[in-house]
């Protein structure tokens, strides 16, 4: 199977969208600002993958955060996505159980 390629557009926007979680989701739904840069990817991804129209249709008929992460996955990658997505939700910082102390006060 071949790969699909995906113009920096496309990517961009997908990254936008990701980057900007908090501005852009409400409740993990696509919220009014969401949906217009979701409209400006959905007609770049689908002018150059005309196969991929079906897929786009399901994320705008239910525009939650893990249909539009699906298609993150298909252009962006696994493993981008998913370290973009934690940075967007944990920081630049990792916080682990464990590492700090809470004295009763």
């Amino acid at each position: 199977m071949t790969r699909l390629t995906f113009g920096p557009d496309v990517k961009s926007l997908l990254k936008k969208l990701i980057l900007g979680y908090r501005e852009y989701f409400y409740n993990d739904i696509l919220n009014s600002e969401g949906r217009k840069v979701f409209a400006e990817l959905a007609r770049m991804l689908v002018y150059e993958h005309p196969e991929l129209k079906s897929v786009v249709r399901r994320v705008r008929r239910d525009p939650t955060l893990e249909n539009v992460l699906r298609i993150a996955r298909l252009v962006l990658g696994e493993e981008v996505t998913e370290e973009l997505f934690s940075s967007v939700i944990q920081g630049p910082f990792i916080y682990k159980l464990g590492y700090m102390k809470w004295d009763a006060i």
